[in-house]
């Protein structure tokens, strides 16, 4: 193998064993092991266990941002097209990439210049939130809330996401149509006061 075929294998194997063990229950040992290398190759190409899962992270992180930002990204498309398509760039990195979603969802913040799942997330909502506040200007509503709207959003499709990346039932489209649903349909009869149905009953 060459230097860059040798690191890539690193990175595919080590993605593998982080999935599965978390950082803390993978051991360069293991990693070297199943590479069939010696650790010093490890070290050589990433320093140390905490190198290598940062480029896991960093390149996972980079592959679930760029497909949320493309598919958010699209002229004249309505705000429920948008919701659509964002919900089904998620499920689309889950499907194609499920253990480097287990690796964010689970505790990517160590040795990572990323941040965790949920900056991640933030960085998402922060994208959605610009995409809110104008429509909600126009429909009549606080745009002051946008942003904990599109946290909510995120959210939202990021839960079940973890959910349906270990059972993979429903199919994929019919989970997106579902999520799609609940929070078009959810938006589009909010009220513009809110208030607790609770708030003047005791206990």
């Amino acid at each position: 193998m060459t230097s860059a075929e040798r690191r890539e294998q690193l990175i595919e194997v080590s993605k593998t064993l982080f999935a599965v063990s978390g950082f803390e229950g993978t051991s360069v040992e293991e990693i070297a092991a199943t590479a069939q290398v010696s650790k010093p190759v490890v070290y050589e190409h990433f320093g140390g266990k905490e190198g290598l899962y940062a480029v896991v992270v960093d390149r996972e992180s980079r592959a679930l941002l760029n497909g949320i930002r493309n598919a958010l990204t699209v002229r004249h498309a309505s705000f429920r097209e948008l919701i659509e398509r964002g919900t089904m760039a998620l499920l689309d990195y889950i499907d194609a990439e499920p253990d480097g979603f287990r690796i964010l969802a689970r505790d990517s913040s160590v040795g990572s210049s990323s941040g965790s799942f949920a900056s991640i997330l933030s960085d998402i909502a922060a994208k959605v939130e610009d995409l809110l506040a104008r429509p909600f200007s126009r429909a009549g509503y606080d745009p002051a809330f946008a942003g904990l709207y599109a946290q909510a959003l995120v959210g939202l499709v990021a839960m079940a996401g973890q959910s349906w990346v270990e059972l993979r039932e429903p199919p994929k489209d019919v989970v997106a149509a579902h999520l799609a649903n609940l929070a078009w349909n959810g938006m589009r009869n909010l009220e513009k006061d809110p208030d607790l149905i609770i708030s003047g009953k005791d206990g």
